[in-house]
């Protein structure tokens, strides 16, 4: 075999030794990650991976460190065996897949604790580290068990420690003893922690979805509103249009009422698109929301689609904040809309009034008596609920000309809402 053929060979045999280490390694990974992943399912509470590893690799080196100071490994004695029963659940979990019960598992922890350690203090040592065993499983079972199950676990470990220390046979016992509290405490700590933590998620998450419930229904109410008055007005366009043909034979007539009505009617598509667009969070508005300063505008649309209104305003437009502006703005197009739907030929008026304290939207018409069954549906329900979310009033309902709708609500909300602005 000639040099370089003996070279490849060398290095085809590194590069499956290699891949054979790379192997063993990934497979060692994945049997940690899955003892991990055992351990984390027998625990009650959500508890980060690092803790229970922790855990055990300190549990596993204080009774490594007990069982050098015993010499328990060359020549192997008997304490090898206490030390066996010490880390005997770990050894279980890792090795033969053994899943005891959240109930189960911090008494067998426990067990093996107390008896592994009252076989080590047969022969006890300077400074020694037997008692820690107890000291790390009695916070491991304060974090994971009940109460009751933990303080009972604390007091088992106590008399334990209280049995060498009255035989005069354990150096320090006073220190000893404040271990054990001292464990307790830390695991109660960390499971307190746990549960507010998972209280606190849960919080979050219920006001995380009454949120988005609450965006769903105010999305819900804007497209009512739009979709409500582009149709209203609209129908009474075509209306007109159908009139002129049919009656007066005016083409040009008609063509100016669908010409309004196809602007209309785009114009509400747009609406809608913008509307709709406020789910995609990325994507920020680009108009303006209407106010009562847009008043105007609507109820020009309402008059040159044929509906007989009257509207006027009193006080300072300027003094009522965006909010406010909106909602009023939609109450009285959902007003006007109404009117349009069930009394066409009814005649309406409208009337903003702004004060000091307090600003009033009231929209009535004359309809007959038959025309006012079917008012109340989600419209109303929209209409109530916007007044109501600034601390304002909102009635609906038979008037002695016809049907009225009045909406009152308080200036103070605006100022309220800039004094808080740090409330969510």
């Amino acid at each position: 075999m000639s040099i370089g053929e003996r070279y490849a060979s060398a290095t085809d045999s590194a590069a499956e030794v290699g891949a054979r280490l790379v192997a063993r390694k990934r497979l060692h990974f994945v049997r940690v990650a899955d003892y991990v992943q055992r351990r984390l399912s027998n625990l009650p509470h959500n508890y980060p991976p690092i803790i229970p590893l922790v855990s055990d690799i300190s549990l596993l080196t204080v009774t490594v460190v007990a069982l050098v100071q015993r010499d328990a490994f060359i020549p192997p004695r008997w304490p090898l065996l206490a030390g066996f029963i010490a880390i005997a659940p770990i050894l279980w979990v890792f090795a033969f897949d053994y899943k005891p019960s959240e109930r189960t598992a911090p008494l067998v922890l426990a067990a093996g604790a107390i008896v592994s350690t009252g076989l080590l203090l047969l022969e006890p040592r300077p400074a020694d580290a037997a008692p820690f065993i107890m000291m790390i499983v009695v916070g491991e079972v304060a974090a994971t068990a009940t109460l009751r199950i933990g303080i009972c676990v604390a007091a088992a470990t106590a008399v334990v420690l209280a049995v060498p220390t009255a035989m005069g046979r354990l150096d320090n016992a006073p220190v000893y003893l404040m271990l054990i509290p001292l464990g307790w405490c830390v695991g109660f700590m960390l499971q307190t922690q746990m549960r507010l933590l998972e209280r606190e998620r849960e919080s979050q998450q219920q006001r995380a979805e009454q949120a988005a419930s609450d965006e769903r229904r105010r999305i819900a109410r804007e497209v009512h509103d739009v979709v409500a008055h582009s149709l209203s007005v609209t129908l009474l366009h075509l209306t007109g249009a159908r009139r002129a043909l049919q009656e007066d034979n005016d083409v040009n007539e008609a063509v100016e009422a669908l010409i309004d009505a196809e602007r209309l009617g785009r114009q509400a598509m747009s609406d809608i698109r913008r509307t709709v667009g406020l789910l995609d969070d990325s994507r920020g508005k680009t108009t303006p929301e209407p106010g009562l300063g847009d008043l105007d505008d609507l109820v020009a649309g309402f008059i040159r689609a044929g509906l007989r209104l009257d509207f006027t305003m009193h006080g300072d437009a300027d003094r009522v904040s965006a909010s406010i502006g909106l909602a009023l703005y939609r109450i009285a197009q959902e007003s006007l809309a109404n009117i349009a739907k069930h009394a066409p030929g009814a005649k309406a008026e409208l009337e903003v009034t702004v004060r000091d304290t307090k600003v009033t939207v009231t929209a009535t018409n004359t309809t007959a008596k038959d025309q006012l069954v079917g008012q109340g549906g989600s419209g109303l329900i929209g209409m109530r609920q916007r007044a109501e979310l600034l601390g304002g009033n909102f009635s609906a309902g038979p008037s002695p000309e016809g049907w009225s709708v009045r909406a009152e609500i308080p200036l103070a909300a605006q100022a309220d809402s800039a004094g808080c602005w740090f409330q969510i």
